[in-house]
């Protein structure tokens, strides 16, 4: 009944108050027929600098806008191919947009900010609106957008106006509006792996100059990037169809309302992961740090390969061959939808922008998160693995002008109430226990005549003799428990999260002068969360390996406990046991936070502007929306917090925009206490806020103890990232247009880290943070563009040659930041080459992404279970406890090259 009171609410909200993007002058509709200027306009380049954005909810030109925002415009996005956001990085040096198991858990960062999205109780840094209303997670983003009229991308925290959840910065994407005048178009593209996109819109009066409709719709097939070479199928496929539908309603110059409705289907195979690194690293002296070797066997990859194990992607990931467990689960179906109103009205000097809107989105979970033939672990597609989103909000602005509008007021309010549900089925596979066994039996002892895998012990009989020897009868019978735990784990865990948001804000230009003006913003943000979880699970073989073998864990004899530690790990790996059945999960937070802004401008002269700001942002805290997050002995709903993420940022930038030459040039600074950082250690994601300590921790933090280093002083912040942007575009010619950006991002962990503002010790997984650059964060990206639209002959025929890079620096792609998850640097080139009609009527363009075909990865991870001891462990402790570093590495690789043609019809 709720769903439906909210979706009457979003669609009947022309009786109140909405809030969006003011698209005139004061905000209201446009008041242009612009259906006959998609048609008019010439197939030219667009000078960046004269866009207008609405980057402080006001309508201005880029160029005179005090803050750090790039923007595109239709003719820039059709140029780079660009239909979603994470293609939108090949123009915005600043950005990076990666996914991993699932494209809804998408990642944005800015200045190599971000939070990695496998865990829906994270929220982003980096907040996304498409027409106004926010979107609570970036996945959405990777949408088709169908046609866009612009995009902004806002860089440094956006408290004010942007809310919570927007500490790195945000991403507005505007699609086309409704025209007076009867209008459409239509493309069809085509391109290796059989991809095809249809894409069209018709717009047109419905009541001459009153009220006009638009609908625009496309859709997306592709084969996938990747093979399976067990199951004869591709990976990394697409299957997707988007439907937008408006009104526009104009009954007046003085009032209007939009109301979209929209609807995203998907059923794709996403997403696949290759194998990066199999080679065993030794300590061949042991007791020394900084020493290994690389030893000509894995001892984990002979164990899977002993077991029926195909690793296709093993010496070349690059080939894009992939293994995964037949009988499994693998398309998962995503489904958002939604429906908005938006209000534009001036009473006297006093305008109202308001926006209301409901929205709901629900993916599937259902896969094989091992990434191998092997059947070590699944989610299975019965209905019980999935992430659902239930969300209303609703934001109402006034402003205006006073003292001979010197003063440029704004004052507003906002509401969200999000309703989130997670239910996982996640499980051990058939073959897990064997695997298990096998693997614990080889980290001990290299020698394979002491496994047989076909027992489900995996000791052959003379193993069998040399371990209880070595360790007992007791820890033997733990082996041979172990080896049962097959087809185990949770049958239906259950997370629902309510989330209720509200806020108030004002954001205000004082004009001192025609040429100095200061800007004051202030927002006061409170959140209250509530969490119920019910969580079950059939896997009983962890607590009987807690009763069985609990007591060695304090055993003196180093091999013994370390045996008995590694058989109860591995039985209740992510927490896993039945021991949670029926414990009662409940638990609320409410927070209350200022964010603001204050920016001192000054346009030296009518070409250049100088500014310096001020800014505070901050992202709110939450849930771990996973068992592993339970603390054994200690089960409390509490034990899943972490505390809301906070920045404070400084920014000096100076903007020269002429009709030829435009450049932009900002320097910044920002502080993040109580940075979220999610990151999977193998076995289970961990999250942490991350802090650091004004004492010296001595190298605790650096340990391979999650016990020491905790911080018996004063905690700073945890993350600082520091920089500068240029961007700059040249416009010789009105057909010639070359376009540059380059972002040097200092985004580095502070030293004498600790788990928050509490002092915690970090996570013994996190010990390479300290001190090092951010994963996913290149210290040096360069951006470039060019574009020639030539007139061909008399008939109004333009010719259309463009390309466009994106050169990257070497960084880390794993949040644990461990050796064997470097990426070097790479270069990303596009190009495009095309005829267009007159005013565009039709056209024909051919284009490739990814030109030269360059190979890099989008984020690397400990493979699930797949041994321990990555070459970073071996040489920072060396002997006893990592002489054994058989870890193996999975990733998710970026798209290779892809190309084709597309035709074009516009009238």
């Amino acid at each position: 009944m709720r769903k439906w009171v909210y979706l009457l609410a979003a669609a009947g909200c022309a009786g109140a108050i909405g809030h969006a993007e003011a698209q005139g002058l004061r905000g209201l509709a446009p008041t242009t027929k612009q259906g006959e200027q998609d048609k008019a306009k010439p197939a030219v380049a667009e000078n960046t600098s004269d866009i207008v954005v609405t980057a402080t909810r006001r309508s201005q030109r880029l160029s005179n806008v005090p803050i750090a925002v790039s923007a595109y415009g239709t003719t820039a996005l059709r140029h780079s191919g660009a239909t979603d956001i994470r293609q939108m990085a090949q123009l915005v040096p600043s950005l990076l947009v990666t996914s991993t198991g699932s494209e809804a858990n998408a990642t944005a960062r800015l200045r190599g900010i971000g939070t990695v999205g496998d865990n829906p109780g994270l929220e982003s840094s980096v907040a996304v609106f498409i027409d106004g209303v926010y979107r609570n997670r970036t996945g959405s983003g990777l949408n088709d957008l169908g046609e866009v009229e612009r995009i902004e991308v806002l860089r440094g925290p956006q408290g004010t106006l942007s809310g919570r959840n927007s500490s790195a910065g945000a991403i507005s994407i505007y699609t086309k509006y409704p025209a007076f005048d009867f209008g459409g178009y239509g493309e069809a593209s085509y391109g290796n792996y059989h991809a095809v996109r249809l894409a069209g819109g018709l717009t047109g009066p419905i009541v001459k100059d009153v009220l006009a409709f638009r609908v625009d719709g496309v859709i997306g097939k592709r084969d996938g990037f990747l093979h399976d070479v067990v199951n004869k199928t591709d990976f990394n496929d697409r299957n997707r169809y988007f439907a937008r539908g408006q009104l526009f309603f104009k009954p007046s110059t003085d009032l209007s309302l939009r109301v979209i409705g929209d609807y995203t289907y998907r059923k794709e195979k996403c997403c696949g992961a290759v194998y990066i690194d199999t080679r065993e690293k030794l300590d061949p002296t042991r007791g020394v740090p900084g020493d290994f070797v690389y030893a000509p066997q894995n001892r984990v990859v002979s164990v899977l390969q002993g077991l029926g194990a195909v690793l296709p992607s093993a010496g070349n990931p690059y080939n894009r061959q992939i293994a995964q467990t037949p009988g499994r689960a693998y398309a998962n179906v995503v489904k958002d939808y939604g429906i908005s109103s938006r209000i534009g009205w001036m009473i006297g000097g006093v305008q109202l922008i308001s926006i209301s809107a409901y929205r709901e989105y629900k993916a599937g979970d259902a896969g094989d998160p091992d990434y191998g033939n092997l059947d070590l672990s699944y989610r299975a597609d019965d209905g019980n693995a999935y992430r659902r989103f239930r969300t209303y909000t609703h934001e109402t602005r006034l402003s205006g002008g006073l003292f001979d509008n010197h003063l440029d007021w704004l004052v507003g309010g906002y509401f969200a109430h999000e309703r989130l549900e997670v239910s996982d089925n996640f499980k051990f596979g058939s073959q897990f226990g064997r695997t298990a066994t096998c693997t614990i039996i080889a980290r001990f002892a290299p020698v394979q005549a002491y496994r047989d895998p076909a027992r489900p012990g995996c000791l052959s009989d003379r193993g069998r003799a040399v371990f209880e020897q070595a360790l007992g009868q007791e820890l033997v019978r733990g082996f041979e428990t172990l080896g049962t735990a097959n087809n185990v784990g949770t049958t239906r865990d259950l997370f629902a999260q309510s989330s209720t948001n509200f806020a108030f804000f004002t954001h205000n230009i004082y004009r001192i002068t025609n040429t100095l003006s200061v800007t004051g913003g202030l927002r006061y943000t409170n959140e209250h969360k509530v969490l119920d979880a019910a969580l079950n699970s059939n896997n009983f073989v962890c607590q009987a390996q807690q009763a069985a073998l609990g007591s060695y864990l304090g055993d003196g004899n180093v091999t013994r406990r370390s045996a008995a530690g590694l058989l109860i790990g591995y039985a209740c790996a992510g927490n896993s046991g039945g021991g949670l059945n029926g414990v009662p999960l409940h638990d609320s937070l409410n927070e209350g936070q200022f964010t603001g802004t204050a920016v001192l401008s000054w346009q030296a002269t009518p070409s250049t502007l100088l500014y310096g700001s001020y800014a505070r942002g901050y992202k709110a805290g939450g849930y771990n929306l996973a068992r592993s997050g339970l603390v054994p002995g200690r089960i409390r709903a509490s034990n899943l917090r972490f505390d809301p993420e906070t920045v404070q940022a400084y920014e000096l930038g100076v903007k020269y925009s002429t009709e030829k030459f435009s450049a932009n040039l900002v320097g910044f600074r920002s502080s993040f206490r109580n940075f979220q950082l999610n990151t999977f250690n193998g076995t289970a994601f961990v999250v942490q806020n991350i802090g650091s300590c004004a004492d010296s921790l001595d190298g605790a933090d650096r340990d391979e103890s999650s016990t020491t280093g905790a911080c018996p002083g004063k905690i700073g912040p945890g993350v600082v990232t520091q920089g500068f942007e240029i961007e700059a575009g040249a416009y010789p010619t009105p057909d010639v247009t070359f376009n540059l950006g380059y972002t040097y991002a200092h985004t580095q962990y502070r030293d004498d880290l600790v788990g928050g503002a509490s002092g915690a010790p970090l996570s013994a997984s996190l010990f390479m943070l300290p001190g090092n650059q951010m994963s996913n964060a290149p210290r040096h990206v360069v951006t470039s563009s060019a574009t020639w639209t030539p007139a061909i002959g008399h008939d109004g025929l333009t010719g259309l040659f463009y390309v466009d890079s994106r050169l990257t620096s070497d960084y880390n792609t794993g949040s644990d930041l461990f050796a064997e998850k470097r990426q070097d640097g790479y270069i990303l080139v596009n190009a495009r080459i095309g005829m267009r009609g007159r005013n565009q009527r039709w056209a024909v363009e051919f284009w490739g992404q990814n030109i030269l075909n360059t190979n890099y990865e989008q984020i690397a991870a400990a493979a699930y279970l797949q041994g321990t001891g990555s070459q970073s462990q071996v040489q920072a402790f060396g002997w006893p406890r990592y002489e054994v570093g058989n870890a193996l590495t999975t990733a998710f690789l970026a798209e290779p090259r892809t190309y084709g043609v597309t035709l074009r019809s516009r009238f």
